[in-house]
């Protein structure tokens, strides 16, 4: 196991979010071993979570992404809308860049995958308590490759009409296509013509690139 904290270290309230009952005692078998985290409250989905995370006030919310009634994404926005301070580390299953990047825009501090060891799991908890951004190696070399590749993307010099703008500060909240089309007021036809416009001037490649761009070239940022 990682290395025992101190003795005068304060106790890590732990809320663990996942829709399934073996993860969650998995998860609880392991912090009862680990003198300075409490497992304080479990929740079985994201709706389960908001309704339950006002009154433990965790110091660490453990978020599963794929769940039923809300998803874990959703509940990170709702959290942090809420209580901005609060410190969330996703531990899931998904390395996709579709999931990655909406969770750390949404306000997840840490990202790891259910593969990680018990030691891992513990110093990534500890990290996100004292405020340190936690990434599975797999996800972290991933951010990088995407910061690196859009960064060697030869931008074109064709401007974003305004619209384009709008819809891409969106993409950088992690909106999907029917939620942009909401908050502006167009159909998700129009939407995906203008991301496929953006894609083309920009050069790039994906969603998660143009969001990276988004964030590096300041139409949008992290507190957003």
């Amino acid at each position: 196991m990682s290395e025992k904290p101190t003795e005068t270290a304060g106790i890590i309230r732990v809320l663990v979010v996942d829709d399934h009952a073996i993860i969650r005692k998995g998860v609880r078998a392991v912090l009862e071993l680990v003198p300075d985290i409490d497992l304080v409250g479990e929740a079985e989905n994201g709706a389960q979570a908001v309704k339950v995370e006002p009154e433990l006030t965790p110091d660490v919310i453990l978020m599963d992404l794929m769940m039923p009634e809300m998803d874990g994404i959703e509940c990170i926005r709702q959290i942090k809308a809420r209580r901005p301070e609060a410190r969330i580390l996703v531990l899931t299953n998904f390395a996709g860049e579709e999931m990655i990047f909406p969770a750390i825009k949404a306000g997840a501090m840490g990202y790891h995958l259910k593969d990680s060891s018990p030691e891992t799991l513990i110093d990534a908890i500890r990290q996100v308590n004292q405020g340190v951004a936690s990434l599975h190696p797999s996800i972290a070399k991933k951010v990088l490759d995407e910061l690196h590749h859009t960064e060697k993307q030869k931008l074109s010099e064709e401007p974003l009409t305004q619209r384009e703008v709008e819809v891409l500060r969106l993409i950088a909240q992690g909106l999907e296509n029917r939620e942009i089309a909401g908050q502006l007021v167009i159909s998700e036809a129009t939407v995906r013509t203008h991301v496929s416009n953006i894609l083309g001037k920009l050069h790039l490649a994906s969603r998660t690139q143009a969001a990276l761009y988004a964030l590096r070239e300041g139409f949008a940022s992290l507190e957003e």
